[in-house]
Formats: structure tokens, C-alpha cells, sequence
């Protein structure tokens, strides 16, 4: 008996293994002519700071067509947990990521290793280089700041982060946090994160779609029953 539960737990391991193999395998086919919206993961990411753009941007229009590519992206094709503890398997990787139009750049409870991952920072300036709108969400800000590519622009982070934020990278324009929740600086925007990610993906997507796409996503995901919602 004790070596049939042993079999049956090493073909459940394989068919796993295979599964997940098979995700990563072969990157996601992008629809042509698409605005590519990129999405950065790494160990411990938040979950919200994720599905928050893919929540919004995934939407298709009212009249049913798909408007963006909306990809994952990690270092490498090993699937990554979430803090809150959902498994991701990402899209791309570092290395065969296709050129952004938009970068998302979320946060973890402790960035600290992202920010020494010089692997993560080259991404990013890389990316730099071609996106027309790169975001960063709560300590994403660090991030962006050891990149270098925001100096002399805004930028908001975590509510108590800012001081932090601008003692490690002068050459910031850091906001108070806790008075701005969301703030854009050319092609640069951020916000406080969490829920607030919401925020940036929606003033992002009114700009790369229009007011009324905007309007249709909100009563899509039913932000008005959740503004005037009383216990």
C-alpha cells in the first residue's frame, strides 16, 4: 500500500512538473498592431499591484475587441509566489521579452532585494528605452530610483515611504505621500500602490484608449456599487 501512494505521488509530481513546463515552454502569442503592456514580477510581489492592470487592461471594448497585449514578465521561467501566496507563470522573461510600450513596475514588503538585483534594474533601463509609459506602484519607486530613469521627475510611493525614498535617491522629486495618492511626470506616473493601482491603470488606459473605454472598464468592474457601498 505504502509503495502505490508513493507511485501515485511521483506521477502527480511529474504530471506537474510537465504542466508547468509546458506553460513556460512557448511565450504568448501578442496580436499584432496591439499596444504591448508589460507586467514585472518577482518573488513576493503583491498580488493587487499585479491584477489591478491586468484586471483594467484586459477588458475588452464594448463592442467586444481586444485592445491590448497584457504579458508577465520574471527574470526566469521558474514560477514565482505572490506575499499573498499565489503562484504566477510568467509570459516572458528577461531575456526574450519583446519591447514595452508600457512598463508596470509593483512592489514587494521588502524590495531591498529587487533594488540589488542587478539583473531586474538592467530590465527596466532596457525597457526604458522604448516604452511610452512606464508606472511604478508603492515601493516600486525604489526600483525606478536605482535605475536612474525618473531623475528630475515626481513620483509618489507607500504611504510613510517618501522620506526613505528620497534620502536613498535625491535626485527624485519625491511627493508627499500622504497627501498625493497618484502622480504623473511626463511619461512617468506612480502611485501609492495596494488598491491604488487602480488609479494608475485607469488614468492610464484613459490615455491610451479614451474617456469612454474608461468609463466602461469602471462599470465593468463595478466601482461605483464599491464607492457607495454601506454596511
Amino acid at each position: 500500500m505504502k509503495k502505490f501512494k508513493l507511485f501515485m505521488l511521483l506521477l502527480l509530481a511529474i504530471f506537474s512538473l510537465n504542466c508547468t513546463q509546458n506553460r513556460t515552454a512557448k511565450p504568448r502569442q501578442l496580436q499584432p498592431n496591439l499596444p504591448i503592456i508589460g507586467l514585472l514580477a518577482y518573488e513576493g510581489v503583491l498580488t493587487t499591484e499585479l491584477t489591478a492592470p491586468l484586471d483594467v487592461f484586459t477588458k475588452l471594448s464594448e463592442d467586444g475587441k481586444k485592445l491590448f497585449n497584457v504579458i508577465i514578465i520574471t527574470e526566469k521561467k521558474a514560477p514565482i509566489i505572490s506575499e499573498e501566496g499565489l503562484t504566477i507563470i510568467s509570459d516572458f522573461t528577461y531575456e526574450n521579452c519583446p519591447k514595452l510600450d508600457v512598463l508596470f513596475v509593483p512592489s514587494s514588503y521588502d524590495v531591498s532585494t529587487e533594488v540589488n538585483n542587478t539583473k531586474t534594474i538592467n530590465f527596466i533601463v532596457s525597457q526604458n528605452k522604448n516604452a511610452k509609459h512606464i508606472v511604478s506602484n508603492c515601493a516600486g519607486a525604489q526600483l525606478i530610483g536605482k535605475s536612474g530613469i525618473a531623475d528630475g521627475k515626481k513620483i509618489v510611493t507607500w504611504i510613510g515611504g517618501g522620506i526613505d525614498l528620497q534620502k536613498n535617491y535625491p535626485k527624485l522629486i519625491v511627493q508627499d505621500d500622504s497627501k498625493i495618492i497618484f502622480v504623473e511626470d511626463g511619461k512617468f506616473s506612480s502611485s501609492n500602490g495596494n488598491l491604488a493601482t487602480y488609479i494608475s491603470a485607469l488614468e492610464l488606459l484613459e490615455k491610451l484608449s479614451n474617456k469612454e473605454h474608461r468609463k466602461y472598464v469602471e462599470s465593468y468592474l463595478y466601482l461605483d456599487q464599491l464607492k457607495n457601498w454601506k454596511p
